[in-house]
């Protein structure tokens, strides 16, 4: 399905893990909710009880000696049955969707941590997502240090507050890469920002996250030509 053939938008959030995406799409739901539209938030990998349990596999550090190749290809499963079950019928619906990663990730994550390129992943990407792009990418720019230690310290807060009983997911495995890694998928989102700036709008994630919603939220009513 093209993006033209859709009646409603479809908004991503990127950026590197511990950016804080997920605070700021929630926020952006609620307020676009509160606006009167209807709004379904997903997010990748995950977003179907498939994708979850593909979820777990990806990102669960006991995943250990899984081929890059292999680890992309399930990214992409995940993705495809993403958007059969819940993006393609909402976006034909009518509905804003605001999904926390989508292609991008796994070209920024895989096609430049990974140092697989770019090529197989917009490939596979026509070929299992139809070339279904965003109307609007966020990127959220990060301190790279900042970002990595917020990741870790959520997953350890996430770990104390879980009640006795009920397992944990660890969702560690991306996390415990090196530094050259996320310099890596750094730059390979802001090489996307730089090719494709008519859909994707890069905002300083630096500042407290009260000062970046508002930056976001402009963004989004600007791009989208929705009422302020």
């Amino acid at each position: 399905m093209s993006i033209s053939d859709s009646r409603g938008q479809f908004i991503t959030l990127e950026g590197l893990d511990g950016c804080g995406k997920s605070t700021q799409l929630a926020r952006l739901a609620k307020e676009l909710r509160g606006d009167g539209l209807d709004v379904v938030a997903t997010r990748e990998p995950g977003g179907t009880a498939t994708g979850e349990r593909i979820r777990d596999l990806l990102l669960n550090p006991a995943t250990s000696g899984l081929s890059f190749w292999a680890e992309l290809a399930l990214m992409f499963a995940a993705r495809a049955q993403h958007l059969q079950e819940v993006i393609v019928p909402a976006l034909q619906a009518g509905k804003f969707v605001l999904c926390d990663r989508f292609t991008d990730s796994s070209e920024a994550y895989q096609g430049g941590g990974r140092q697989l390129g770019s090529e197989p992943i917009l490939e596979l990407h026509r070929i299992l997502c139809g070339g279904l792009q965003p109307h609007l990418t966020i990127l959220m720019d990060s301190d790279l240090s900042a970002s990595l230690e917020r990741a870790r310290r959520r997953h350890l807060e996430r770990l104390s507050t879980t009640a006795p009983g009920v397992v944990q997911r660890n969702e560690t495995r991306f996390e415990q890469e090196n530094r050259e890694f996320f310099q890596r998928v750094a730059a390979k989102y802001l090489e996307i920002a730089r090719r494709q700036p008519e859909r994707v709008v890069v905002i300083d994630a630096r500042p407290p996250a009260d000062q970046v919603f508002p930056v976001i939220l402009a963004a989004v009513r600007e791009r989208l030509n929705l009422k302020q």
